[in-house]
């Protein structure tokens, strides 16, 4: 696989990790072991760098109230230099809570990744929110 599909690949990985509930094996595949996250958008708290390990731990708890997600990521534009990469695609998040309510996401990713000996991995991850509906209380 050439760099610009492993990077799109990569970005898929993402999403199925909240999509799939799948907290164990899939962030190491997705994330380095320390990486930065801004999501003030949504959440208004200031971009932080953080242990993966810590991370896998919040978003157990965030998406554990969702009886689905459905992250689409489409729009890739790929800039690779070298051993680092930046992404940039559109996101359109849906998630379902047991009483029916459905929070929408629409916006951007705006993100970088770096090539280790085990692929390419998300080193900082951005999500520039246009437009929410019925934002959880737990988020706002």
């Amino acid at each position: 696989m050439d760099d610009r599909a492993e990077l799109v690949e990569l970005l898929s990985h993402y999403a199925d990790i909240a999509d799939l509930k799948e907290f164990d094996a899939l962030p190491r595949k997705v994330f380095t072991e320390d990486l930065t996250l801004d999501f003030e958008s949504v959440t208004g708290m200031p971009p932080m760098t953080v242990p993966l390990d810590s991370y896998v731990e919040v978003l157990r708890s965030t998406f554990a109230p969702f009886e689905a997600t459905h992250h689409a990521i489409t729009g890739h534009v790929v800039t690779v230099e070298g051993d680092t990469a930046k992404i940039h695609a559109h996101v359109r998040a849906e998630h379902w809570l047991p009483d029916a309510a459905r929070w929408l996401v629409v916006g951007f990713y705006d993100d970088e990744a770096v090539r280790t000996a085990d692929g390419w991995r998300l080193s900082r991850v951005k999500l520039t929110a246009t437009h929410q509906e019925n934002v959880p209380a737990a988020v706002r």
